[in-house]
């Protein structure tokens, strides 16, 4: 009896599905922003963030209780620049994380 290469059996042990080169790639369920709102008097939103840089191409400034989504644990958070929604123009962009708050008050 033959018996399976090492790769594929080890693959086959843990569960793991080896798929051949030029297959198609896993793709993740996308995860809807939860409801939170802008709890800072003022925060800079930002369309791009960059780990040299920082924040960079100003869309807008949002006020206290614009509507926004952030998923803490899902969307990316970078030196304090969270990832967000925009609920008003519908657009991502980033913002200071202390800025969120009031998850799932709406």
């Amino acid at each position: 009896m033959r018996r399976p290469a090492p790769r594929l059996a080890a693959a086959a042990a843990t569960g793991i599905l080896l798929a051949p080169l030029g297959g198609l790639a896993a793709q993740a369920d996308p995860v809807v922003p939860r409801h939170a709102v802008v709890v800072c008097q003022s925060a800079s939103f930002y369309a791009n963030y960059d780990s040299a840089n920082g924040p960079h191409g100003l869309k807008r400034t949002l006020t206290n209780g614009n509507k926004v989504g952030h998923t803490p644990g899902a969307h990316p958070v970078y030196n304090g620049w969270a990832a967000a929604f925009d609920f008003g123009p519908n657009d991502w962009g980033y913002l200071r994380i202390e800025c969120i708050g009031g998850y799932d008050s709406w």
